[in-house]
């Protein structure tokens, strides 16, 4: 199928959409707040992580923590324990995530940025030359983040071919920087991100055309990529936020869309 016919469509939706008054509710809004890439990257992460379920009850919880970090979640790290994190968030519930889930995760960052100096310096050093993907550098972040038993939920393994939809999505807020995604990481290229697949998202490519795969995993995540990597190569999740406006915002059809597209 030739996707590259879907590219004035495409564009017309980035042009409504991808604006900053269509970002609430979403958790990529508590990213606004800071201006240090350094507390961006961590706050990032915790959005990105607790990103599931209802979305009012997601925006709670991440500012449940972001209030018990602080204003510098960088310094808080820093200067913090392990201990005072797992008291700091010992009542914290989120679905099935737990306060020690969260502590564990927090742990893990004060780890990546003792030995690299950032988030994103870890990232990068994992990222070959060669890599036509973040894959490779998201399958060594993880292990860098995960604790010595390694388990903890919010580190999906891309290794058991998840579609790791969470960390996809903060890499795209974190890499990224036009009216939405604030950016804050120069060493990771665009072109080389993984669409944050979800089932959403699963559901528009499979009625493009973009994935012929039923199950919205890697897989299919890396087809869809593939299929915007044709239309705009340099930016391949450069109409993620747009699309999936779509069926979220009452202003907007997706089966009217999905039409549109088809007709083209």
């Amino acid at each position: 199928m030739n996707v590259l016919r879907y590219r004035q469509a495409f564009d017309e939706l980035y042009r409504r959409y991808n604006r900053r008054e269509y970002v609430h509710p979403d958790p990529l809004e508590f990213l606004y707040a800071y201006d240090d890439p350094r507390d961006r990257e961590i706050v990032g992460l915790v959005a990105a992580s607790l990103a599931i379920g209802r979305v009012a009850s997601i925006l709670r919880s991440v500012r449940r923590v972001l209030d018990r970090l602080g204003p510098r979640p960088a310094d808080f790290l820093e200067n913090g324990s392990d201990e005072a994190l797992g008291r700091t968030l010992a009542d914290f519930k989120h679905r099935f995530f737990t306060g020690a889930d969260v502590a564990g995760l927090l742990s893990g960052i004060r780890r990546v940025r003792q030995r690299h100096g950032s988030l994103e310096a870890c990232f990068a050093a994992a990222l070959g030359e060669r890599d036509e993907t973040v894959l490779p550098a998201l399958s060594a972040f993880v292990l860098e983040l995960a604790p010595a038993d390694g388990a903890n939920p919010f580190v999906p393994d891309p290794c058991r071919r998840s579609a790791c939809k969470r960390l996809n999505l903060y890499l795209r807020w974190m890499v990224r920087s036009d009216a939405v995604d604030p950016g804050g990481w120069s060493r990771v290229p665009r072109s080389r991100l993984i669409v944050p697949l979800d089932t959403h998202m699963h559901r528009i490519g499979l009625a493009l055309g973009l994935t012929g795969r039923k199950q919205a995993n890697l897989a299919a995540a890396l087809e869809i990529t593939g299929a915007f990597r044709q239309i705009c190569p340099e930016d391949p999740v450069r109409y993620d936020f747009a699309l999936t406006r779509l069926g979220i915002r009452k202003d907007t059809d997706l089966d009217e869309f999905i039409a549109k597209c088809r007709a083209l």
